[in-house]
């Protein structure tokens, strides 16, 4: 759910344990010519517990895994594994969004206040001023929500609050006591905020949950078989990862696995697998969930400094993000990070190669780890398929 550069920098291994590798020690520097399984091992060395990669063209899928799904057991990770996505899940509810737009439900330029009177107000904060948009592009500046919430700020706090359940609107509650950020549509700052309001919106839209939206509208045709978008309950079934955490050094690393999703809400709260994910990239980069002109919309980006030091050149769209390949040109992608949980993924323009990589633990103390993920997807996306 988190996705800015300090949360990124702060990030610090979750674990001691001796985790073994899917081959080989990687090579290193990576040559071009490494394989999807060197590059899987290559993220290991820099902490991960757990890793599981797919990566899908026109000559076929590989999948690589490497380390454990579960600490207490050792048991291996396997490509079919359950993760939470995190972040990711925001390119679903900016679908849904972009479908009721070109339904002629909404506007992407009705206000908040138009659909949800009332509820952005006080400190400088004004519903008004705010558009869908700017709700799906960050541009909003409302308050991040998620920087003034104890659970997900020490290992204390997330154990005291794991399994309480949040409704929406306590959780806009806590960016409405801060003042915004920016005027609206003045800077783009990454805000959860943001898509709480967005799944608030469609089910005023709709009469029905976000949840139920994304499993009608995508979940379902798609077949994504392994794909949840939960309420309430805590558990991730069938074959999982299990995910680890010690919230920045603030305690002993614990088992984060078993959370509560309604503090995440329409903003992380998904659950999937690499192969899903990589069904639902190629459907939605492909043209088979949007009409050209809402498609169209996802993609106009606008540049986002504030992550350039993890993904340089980066720009952000409604849901979607755009960063520069370095063989040229660029990719689509939504990066998805929770305590002890990491997506990230990349998907060419037209939907024909798409990469999907889950980690687990919190990775090294610097930025290596996402170096090391981002390598990975950039090598892919640029191989010529003969690896």
């Amino acid at each position: 759910m988190k996705l800015t550069a300090t949360a990124l920098v702060a990030a610090i291994a979750a674990s001691v344990l001796t985790i073994p590798t899917a081959s080989a020690a990687a090579k290193s520097p990576q040559s071009p010519h490494d394989s999807l399984r060197d590059r899987v091992n290559a993220v290991m060395e820099t902490g991960t517990v757990g890793a599981s990669a797919r990566s899908t063209g026109p000559r076929g899928q590989r999948s690589a895994t490497a380390g454990v799904s579960d600490t207490a057991t050792g048991e291996a990770v396997r490509p079919g594994d359950r993760f939470r996505i995190a972040s990711a899940s925001k390119t679903f509810v900016a679908t849904v969004v972009l479908q009721l737009a070109g339904e002629g439900r909404l506007s992407l330029d009705d206000t908040v206040e138009d659909w949800l009177p009332g509820v952005v107000s006080g400190n400088g904060n004004d519903g008004s001023r705010i558009t869908v948009r700017q709700l799906l592009q960050h541009t909003s500046g409302l308050f991040n929500h998620t920087a003034d919430f104890p659970v997900l700020g020490s290992v204390d706090g997330f154990e005291a609050g794991r399994y309480t359940t949040w409704t929406d609107e306590q959780l806009v509650a806590i960016a409405m006591k801060h003042k915004p950020d920016f005027a609206p549509g003045t800077k783009w700052s990454y805000s959860n905020t943001g898509y709480i309001l967005a799944g608030m919106i469609i089910k005023e839209a709709t009469g029905h949950s976000w949840q139920q939206e994304v499993t009608r509208r995508i979940i379902k045709p798609l077949g994504l078989r392994n794909t949840l978008a939960p309420t309430t309950s805590t558990h991730i079934p069938g074959r999982h990862l299990h995910g680890y955490s010690d919230f920045g050094g603030s305690g002993a690393t614990i088992d984060v696995t078993e959370f509560n999703p309604s503090a995440a809400g329409a903003a992380g709260a998904m659950i999937s697998t690499t192969a899903d994910l990589t069904r639902f990239y190629q459907a939605l980069l492909g043209g088979r969930l949007l009409r050209p002109a809402q498609l169209a919309e996802m993609k106009t980006t606008v540049r986002t400094p504030d992550l350039d030091v993890v993904w340089p050149g980066a720009s952000y769209g409604l849901g979607l993000m755009e960063i520069p390949l370095s063989c040229g040109g660029s990719y689509y992608s939504h990066p998805g990070d929770f305590p002890g949980y990491t997506t990230r993924d990349g998907v060419t323009a037209d939907g024909r190669r798409v990469v999907v990589l889950a980690t687990t633990g919190d990775g090294a103390a610097d930025l290596s780890t996402e170096h090391a993920q981002n390598t990975l997807i950039d090598r892919e996306l640029c191989a010529d398929g003969r690896d």
